[in-house]
């Protein structure tokens, strides 16, 4: 492999490589083999890797593909919680799950292998996606690029870091609760959550958590991001419902200027100094380049917001391992996971069905009032994050002696906006704009009116032209040499 080879990887996103591949200018093969060199040259040190599917990535990329493809021969990889991908253990982070391979594709892995997309692996997630940092007693600490004694965020913390560490342009993940944007804020990439009903969710479900739960990527540039979601959106069969169909791609919507926005800072939760400077230095960019900002107090109780979620999280995490429990002919006990799951799941796992559909109604009267909000406003900004990432064993230094009040304090005095997004239903995205003065990202969040990712996508090709991250590299780094 050259060196210019290699180079093309450091500084291309997945569209680029995509045309490359389809211009004949690099194959499919060779570009798979640089990526796995790649890979485990910076696996050692950030421990983001569930499965290694180097056998059947080779046999993909060798096979006859359609020309044209928008990421033709582009490798990638799935992160490991409920998105089944032939082949691979669905170890979901927990020791729970065992050794058993998915013999099918998720629909959403089904359409990035359509799109040319080469799935060399999985990426790793802490226990069943419950936290804000990857770290599991299945496969430890996932770390963070830019220090590897800090989290990388969670919980898709392994794509994330990945993507930083420049091993691959993009790479699949999931988020129920902020799980794309806030390792996205961690690692210095681009995170993107779309509306609820936008991406499919089968074959296994029709929806994750009671619809605040839905895939997409964490990418370096926005237009991959735009791509990606451009070649997997809309519902699949059976599905119980689907957003509304944008009468233009989100890809087009990185090429069109977003006119003047009127944007909503929000006031509210508690910041570090670090996290109200992003707040500050985001608002002040924004005004620059011609939109309106101000500062809003949203109608809603924080609090009573995630114990609500949690309401919804705790039963559905308690029927997936009924379910594994039945499937394998042995009921879960409480030494088999976690401690910050037993505890979620002794005081919310199984909560009377009218608390459960009352949570339910909750974010749905929710994601109305907010609308209601937002007549007024296109966008609504904060900081991804109340304060930089925190070193590796801190934030989820949990024992099931704690009450669940506490673990949710210890989340979300951590991260307070992002779950606000997935019981509304609206599209957001974390993006990095800044770093603060010890080298480490904070990403600045925005989200908008419910089915409109296009203006999002727009406002965020403007601030990556007007301050660009692409050229910020991490101290762990599959660069060239």
């Amino acid at each position: 492999m050259t060196h210019d080879f290699h180079h093309l990887l450091d500084s291309r996103d997945g569209l680029a490589l995509g045309e490359h591949v389809n211009a004949g200018d690099i194959s499919r093969e060779a570009l798979l083999e640089a990526v796995i060199e790649r890979l485990e040259r910076v696996e050692p040190s950030l421990n983001a890797v569930v499965d290694r599917l180097y056998d059947t990535a080779r046999e993909e990329s060798r096979r006859p593909r359609a020309t044209g493809q928008l990421f033709a021969g582009v490798p990638t990889l799935i992160k490991d919680l409920f998105s089944p991908l032939r082949g691979a253990r669905m170890t979901q982070g927990s020791q729970v799950s065992g050794n058993v391979r998915a013999d099918f594709d998720a629909e959403a892995v089904a359409r990035l292998r359509h799109a040319g997309c080469v799935l060399m692996g999985t990426s790793t997630s802490p226990e069943f996606g419950t936290s804000y940092t990857t770290e599991s007693t299945r496969h430890g600490a996932t770390r963070n690029p830019w220090d590897i004694e800090r989290s990388a965020g969670g919980s898709s913390g392994g794509a994330a870091a990945l993507v930083a560490a420049r091993v691959v342009p993009f790479a699949h993940g999931n988020d129920g609760g902020g799980s794309l944007r806030v390792p996205a804020s961690c690692c210095g990439v681009f995170g993107f959550k779309p509306s609820r009903g936008v991406m499919p969710s089968g074959p296994m479900a029709g929806e994750g958590w009671g619809g605040m739960g839905t895939s997409h990527a964490i990418t370096r540039s926005v237009r991959d991001s735009a791509a990606l979601l451009d070649v997997t959106a809309g519902s699949d069969m059976g599905a119980p419902y689907a957003a509304p169909a944008s009468p233009f791609s989100c890809l087009e919507a990185t090429r069109r200027d977003p006119g003047t926005l009127s944007i909503a800072l929000i006031e509210g939760p508690t910041l570090a100094p670090e996290a109200a400077e992003v707040a500050r230095q985001t608002a002040a960019l924004c005004e620059s380049l011609g939109h309106r900002v101000e500062v809003v107090r949203l109608p809603l109780d924080w609090d009573e917001l995630y114990q609500r979620c949690f309401d919804i999280i705790g039963p559905s995490t308690q029927e997936l391992l009924d379910t594994i429990g039945h499937m394998r002919g042995q009921p879960v006990s409480n030494e088999e996971i976690e401690p910050r799951t037993r505890v979620m799941l002794r005081e919310r796992g199984r909560l009377d069905a009218t608390r459960y559909i009352a949570a339910i109604n909750y974010i749905h009267a929710l994601g109305r009032k907010i609308a209601g909000t937002m007549l007024d406003f296109d966008v609504l900004l904060s900081p991804t994050l109340a304060r930089k990432p925190p070193m590796i064993g801190t934030l989820d230094a949990f024992d099931d002696r704690l009450t669940l009040d506490e673990v949710i304090h210890a989340f979300h005095s951590y991260c307070p906006f992002t779950a606000l997004f997935n019981a509304t239903g609206q599209p957001a995205m974390s993006v990095p704009l800044y770093w603060t003065e010890d080298g480490l990202p904070l990403g600045s969040h925005f989200a908008g009116r419910f089915g409109q990712e296009n203006l999002l996508f727009s406002l965020a090709a403007q601030l990556e032209q007007e301050r660009p991250w692409a050229g910020r590299v991490p101290g762990v780094n599959a660069c060239s040499r």
